[in-house]
This record gives C-alpha cells, structure tokens and sequence, in this order.
C-alpha cells in the first residue's frame, strides 16, 4: 500500500491496477514525488530585498509577481567626476558620481519579460518599460537559445560567461546611482512569466507522467521556491485536490474526470470480528473539528503593489490561535477573502466521514473520485482504500453540496495602499537671463546670470546644464537640481504701460508649463519689499493680482512696469514669449564658465530630453550696463542758447532716498551726448557732468546738419554703455 500526503486531503492510497487493479506500486511514489512526510509549505517572504549569497534558491515564478532575485554579477562601482568654475579668478569645483554594472537573476524558468521595478521602494522602472534614472537595462528571458550578455562578456571573457540559459535575469549598466545614496538599491521586480497558467504549469517536467490540468482560477501569480510537494500541500489547502497513483499516470483532482457521480454497490458484510460496521458493512462518524483551523490566509496584494496582505475567514473564532495559510501568491483582496471563506466551509464539511466495505472492483473508482452510496444522501470523495481479506475498505469524505462552499457576499479591505507614482519622464524647459546688479552692491564687476529650469511634470530629476560659447563646445556648468521654477509663456499680448506708475489697467496672461503651479497675490506693501518679481519676454516686472483661469492659466494685473532699468522692454511685447517667475528657484550660473560672448547660449540635458534644450541669455549684459538717464530738462537761455539736463542712475539704487544721491558704482561719471542716429551720429559730447550747453550759433549750425536730428544721452559706465534717453529735438 502506498500512501500520498496532501495537504488538509490527508492521506490518498495509491492502488494496484493491473489489467482491472494489478498490484501495488509502493512508497517510492510518494517519496519520490514529495519528499520526507514531514513538510512545511513555502512562507511569503515580505517582498525580500536582492542578495547575493551562495547557493540562494532561484524559485520558479509562474503568472505575475514581485520578486526580489538575486545578485549574480557585479562590478565595481565606477566613478565620474566634473569639475566647474576653471575660469580665470575663480575658485573650482569637483563634484563627483557613481554608476553601478551589475546583473540581477529571477526566476529559473523562463519568463515573458519585466514589468515595473522597484529600488529602495521608489519605481526604478514604470509600466511602460521607461526607466526613471539614468542608465541600461537588458532583459534575458532565459530560452533556450539565450546568448551571453555583453557587458558580462567582455568584462569576464569567453571562457568565465555563462549564457545562463534556462535562467531569468536583468543587467543594469551604469546605472546612476545619485538618487540612491551612492549604492546598489534595494531592488524588486515584476516579473511577468505567463499570461495563464494552472496546475500542470506548477509541476512542469518536476514529476513524469502526471496530469494535473486543475485551473487555478483568480490567482494572478504564484511563487515556487521550494520542493514541489511544498507547493501543492498549500495549493491543496486552497482548492480541493486528490491525487490518484494507481494507474499509468499520476492523477490529480480525479474529480473533474468524471461527468456524474459513481454510485458504490451496496456496503458488503464480513463476518470477521475486527471488521468495522457489523452486519451493515459501513460505519459513518464526524471528526472532531482541528484544533487550529486554517481561517487566515497571507498572499500578496495585487492592489497593493504586490504587498503582504491577511485575509480571514468570518464566524466565530474558536479557542487559540488560527492556523494560517501562507500562500505565496499573487491576488486580489475580493479573491482571496473569497478562497479563505470557501477553504473554511469546505473543510467543515469534510469532518463527515464514512468508512464502506465493497467486494467489487470498480476501475472507474479511485482515490479522488466522486461517489455516492446507498441510502445515504449526498455525494463524497474517496480519500483512500485498503485492500483486505474481507474486502476492499473505502474511506470517503463528505463534498460539500453545490453553493454550500461559496463565500457570501462579504467585504474585503486589502488596506490602504501608497503605490509609488508612475508617472512620464519630464522634458526640460529652459529660460536663461541676465539679472540687474542687486540693492547690496555686492559684485559690481560681476555678471549675475542665472538659468530658470523646469518641467511640464513633478516627475523631473532636473537637467545638466552647459555653456555654449558660439563654438558649439558645452562647458558644464553644473547640475540644475530637482526644483523646478515656475516658468510658462504669455498667451495675450501686453500693451504699453508707464514705468514710473502702478497700471491698474493692463493685464497680463501666462500659461504655466504645469497647472499645478501657483501664483499669489500681494499687497501693496509687499511689492515695496520685492514680492512677485517675475519677468516677461525681457521686461522685468511686479504683479498684485493673480487671478487663476483654468489649466493653468492666470491673468495678472495691478503691474510695476520696467523694473531693474527694463523700460525700453516695455513696448517689446509678443505672445509666446517666456514668462519666469524670479523667485529663489532659478539656478545662478558661473559668470567665469558661461563667458560674454555674442553668440552664447545655456544648454541643458536631461533624462528624457531627445535633444539638448539650447537657449540664448536674454537681457545679456544688464547687470554691468549703467542705467540710462531719467528726468530730461531743457532750458533757454537769455541768449537763446539751450542748456540741456537729465537725472543720472545708479546700478543697484532700487531704494530712492528723497535728499540722497545715489552713490556712483562706475569708475567715473561720464556721459555721451548724440545728434542723430546712434550708430553713425552727426555729432557727438564726451562730458563728465549732466549737463550739456548748445550756443545759438551751435544750434543754427547742428539744425542745417542734422534738421529734426534728436539729441540723445547715454551714461558711459565701467563696462559699457547705457540706454540711450532722448533729451529734445533739434528745429
């Protein structure tokens, strides 16, 4: 007699068939198939993290699941350095930075492909297969004609790389490992083996001769990391499988052979003294209800990301602590509340038992089959049998009638869960500009550009940024950071407004480049303290309304106008222009690297960008350019001589002090006076003051030179000119 142990179906008797029964096969059925009888199933393992020891089991993985793997391969990991700030009179900077190669084995079957991955809990990679940092992933499925990975190759050599064929696993090269502190994360992976499978999947070539063609139905995926008796002994507490030794093949869950129940001839009497039932041949008890019943299940939530998730059955709860069920598998909440309520009213049923005697051989009844008896209602299955003297001793189970095993309508909670967002790579935006000198005075001789970087989505880890002389060569300049500044374009074109008053009535429309960007009002006393700076195409300017619109577009109104010395931006307006928000999130840039030449540009790079965003520096060169004259005067003289005045402005001098001149921040004061156009004038004044005098004689000669010419000023500062500001003109 032989004996197959499984699960809560208890013992099966593998049967002699031979011709009508035959002989017996013997216990090596069972150790060959299961192993020793004393056995534990597989546990979940908590969505262990990647190791890398020896002699780790790679565990099969059918359908859908999360699995950790193991390290297999690894390198050193490589280091990149970057030095910035190598112009001349600056001090330099050496950042630094770590990739990893590496190779990650998961299954040993092969697989479909990869589905999201997982480091140190955050998406490494998303649904659509984009990989949300920089670096390479292959994917070696593990067929059979599985050829060696590359990198592996040329840094092992021929002779030392396996093509592992047969194995499931991943390489990552130079993988960028800033986001994760510098190290080899902890990584999970969806690993997608199969669009279906069922029980004969499970088994696999594991055990010859088998059919096992049992439909796991609501299982998503299912993890095998130990031996195969281990898996069915959890899966048999899950759905109601038998198994039957007795002929060629080795039958599992009998049962869905058959089309109709097998009615048993009548009990069959022996008139031996140890024989159970007496002179009726059958005997029916009810086992005493386990000690710990198997009420609760752990499983892994599929809408939880694949997390441990516990499930339990309802009724009342007996005395001590409740068997669990651990079943490394792949569900959702409402399937595996319903498998725990069925398992449980399944098992309650089977505690009816009958032990009946037969003289006849039936070849069509075997452990596992379906029957029914005489006079007894209801149906059963055979768990086992013995052949004896007396007869052959059937031992049956009660099945639990149609409906009865089926879970209620109940709720289901798998908990909370806080899924790592999954969303699209951003691409760069970019607007570099120059700023005015600032009110400190500080850097008088120093540009101040900056680079206001940005994107349509929170799901941005910023951008290198480079300099472009007009050469075409990019000179680093360093890393934009994840901030984004709050950049867009105008959508309405901006009319006209006077610079010396608050425009109460322009208004102006921008489109941020993410809605969820904001904007906020400010009072009046907070504009005198520099709230809402931002700037528009090149006029820099203050806002004290923000109106939003929908979609992310705002109306701004209450505008000072031509800030920081922009005024002749004021009439300069189109749409599309950018719109940047000079707050403390544009990123400063390194005058020394980003040089002054004409032609040059900020370029930056980020991970999703196909082409490096390139743009020119707009408003080049107003921080060392003197402010243009304000407040033009002129007088007559008695003579009838003109004498022209005007206001000097000093870089930096945003806080007007009534009684107090400005201090001078250029070497000296010098101004240049023009007739005519500026770039080809009629006559021109050097002079050192704000004043210039034109004689009666002068002014007949310069109006016969240039009649209706305009007299221009520009203030002639330490590093170039100023805007010109027109002081009259000429008869």
């Amino acid at each position: 007699m032989a004996t197959i142990v499984f699960g809560t179906l208890g013992t099966i008797l593998g049967g002699p068939v031979g011709g009508a029964i035959g002989s017996l096969i013997g216990r090596q059925v069972d150790t060959s198939l299961f192993g020793p009888s004393s056995r534990k199933g597989p546990r979940l393992t908590e969505l262990a993290v990647s190791a890398s020891s020896y002699g780790e089991v790679l565990p099969r993985h059918f359908g859908r699941m999360r699995v950790a793997g193991s390290i297999i391969w690894a390198t050193d990991l490589v280091e990149h350095s970057e030095t910035q700030g190598t112009g001349k009179g600056s001090p330099s900077a050496t950042t630094y930075s770590y990739t990893a190669n590496f190779a990650v084995a998961l299954a040993s079957r092969p697989i479909l492909g990869i589905g999201r991955i997982w480091a140190d809990g955050k998406l490494l990679r998303g649904e659509a297969g984009d990989l949300k940092v920089a670096g390479t992933l292959r994917i070696h499925t593990g067929v059979g004609d599985q050829q060696p990975d590359p990198l592996i190759l040329s840094a092992e050599g021929e002779a030392r790389c396996p093509a592992c064929r047969d194995l499931a696993y991943v390489v990552f090269e130079d993988l960028d490992l800033s986001e994760y502190y510098n190290h080899i994360p902890a990584l999970t992976f969806e690993v997608i083996a199969d669009e279906s499978f069922d029980l004969a999947d499970v088994i696999g070539d594991l055990a010859d001769d088998t059919d096992a063609a049992v439909p796991l139905e609501t299982i998503a995926g299912f993890s095998s990391s130990g031996p195969l008796a281990e898996s069915l002994q959890v899966l048999g507490q899950i759905f109601p499988l038998g198994a039957d030794a007795g002929g060629e093949q080795l039958v599992i869950a009998r049962e869905r052979l058959q089309d109709s129940a097998v009615m048993l001839p009548e009990a069959a009497v022996s008139a031996s003294d140890e024989s159970f039932g007496g002179a009726s041949g059958f005997t029916r008890h009810r086992e005493p209800p386990p000690e710990r019943p198997s009420s609760v299940m752990r499983y892994y939530d599929v809408g939880r990301d694949y997390q441990a998730s516990v499930q339990r059955a309802s009724g009342q709860a007996g005395p001590g602590e409740p068997e669990t069920i651990e079943l490394p598998a792949a569900l959702d909440a409402a399937s595996a509340r319903a498998l725990i309520e069925q398992s449980a009213r399944r098992i309650d049923w089977t505690r009816d038992r009958i032990s009946w005697r037969t003289c006849e051989l039936d070849p069509a009844v075997a452990p596992g089959s379906i029957v029914t008896v005489p006079g007894i209602a209801g149906r059963w299955r055979l768990r086992d049998w013995e052949w004896r003297e007396g007869g052959v001793e059937l031992t049956l189970e009660r099945v639990a009638p149609a409906g009865a095993d089926v879970s209620p309508d109940l709720l289901a909670d798998a908990g909370r869960a806080n899924p790592a967002p999954d969303e699209p790579l951003g691409t760069t935006t970019l607007v570099a500009y120059e700023l005015p000198l600032d009110s400190t005075g500080a850097g008088l001789d120093t540009p101040r550009p900056f680079a206001a970087v940005s994107s349509s989505t929170a799901n941005w880890a910023g951008a290198a940024l480079y300099a472009d002389h007009g050469d075409g060569d990019l000179h680093p300049l360093g890393q934009s950071g994840r901030t984004r500044s709050v950049t867009g374009t105008v959508t309405a074109n901006l009319p006209p407004g006077n610079p010396l008053l608050l425009d109460r009535v322009s208004q102006l429309e921008v489109a941020l480049g993410d809605p969820a960007m904001q904007l906020v009002s400010a009072t009046m006393e907070q504009l005198a303290d520099g709230a809402n700076l931002a700037m528009a195409g090149e006029e820099i300017l203050q806002f004290a309304h923000a109106t939003p619109l929908g979609d992310g577009t705002w109306r701004l109104e209450g505008l000072l106008r031509g800030r920081g010395g922009t005024e002749s931006a004021i009439t300069a307006h189109v749409i599309g222009e950018p719109f940047v928000l000079l707050d403390a999130r544009p990123v400063p840039l390194d005058p020394s690297v980003l040089g002054n030449n004409s032609g040059r540009q900020v370029a930056a790079v980020g991970r999703n960008d196909p082409e490096p965003v390139t743009v020119p520096v707009l408003l080049s060169g107003i921080t060392l350019r003197p402010l243009a004259p304000v407040h033009p005067r002129r007088t007559i003289l008695a003579d009838g001589a003109w004498r022209l005045n005007w206001t000097r402005r000093a870089r930096g001098g945003w806080q007007w002090q009534d009684g107090i001149d400005m201090p001078l921040v250029e070497q000296t004061e010098t101004y240049l006076v023009t007739l005519g156009p500026l770039d080809m004038p009629a006559a021109l004044w050097f002079l050192g003051e704000p004043q210039l005098d034109i004689s009666s004689a002068q002014l007949s000669d310069l109006a016969a030179l240039a009649p209706g010419g305009q007299l221009r000023v520009r203030q002639q500062g330490t590093h170039g000119l100023s805007e010109p500001l027109s002081l009259c003109t000429l008869p």
